[in-house]
């Protein structure tokens, strides 16, 4: 019976990352959505799911950030500010890490038909938020 809650409250943490990671997320933060502590919380989340709550999270950014690089032509800064890194430094070590190069070499390396069409930031970012906060955001501005 214990297992089902905790179960329910891990999902509910993992949800949250997915939808805010780039609202510069904590393990902190997530252990607080489960009502666990963050050392039980950490525990709990790599027996579910196979990686660390703080891995989870970089991994999520790393892959909005990818999509960015070839979305957008947004500097480095600007992708890591988007993406919720604390850090430019770290961002480009750990994107060198997962991905074999740079974040400018990444970007170089795939041909321009890959990302042939710009998207302006303003979209971008409304396309980087949760549909249902965006609804409600918008629901409350009058037609034009």
């Amino acid at each position: 019976m214990g297992h089902v809650p905790i179960a329910r409250h891990l999902l509910r943490a993992r949800d949250l990352a997915d939808a805010r990671y780039s609202d510069g997320l904590t393990v902190a933060d997530l252990a607080a959505a489960a009502a666990l502590s963050p050392a039980h919380f950490s525990r709990c989340f790599k027996a579910a799911f196979g990686e660390s709550p703080h891995q989870y999270l970089l991994t999520r950014r790393l892959e909005r950030a990818a999509a960015l690089l070839l979305a957008t032509d947004w500097t480095v800064a600007e992708v890591g500010v988007a993406v919720g890194v604390r850090s430019i430094g770290s961002f480009t070590t750990t994107f060198g890490r997962v991905y074999g190069m740079t974040p400018q070499a990444y970007r170089v390396a795939h041909p321009p038909a890959a990302r042939h069409v710009r998207i302006p930031r303003c979209v971008a970012m409304a396309y980087g938020r949760p549909r249902n906060r965006t609804f409600r955001e918008d629901a409350g501005v009058p037609a034009g």
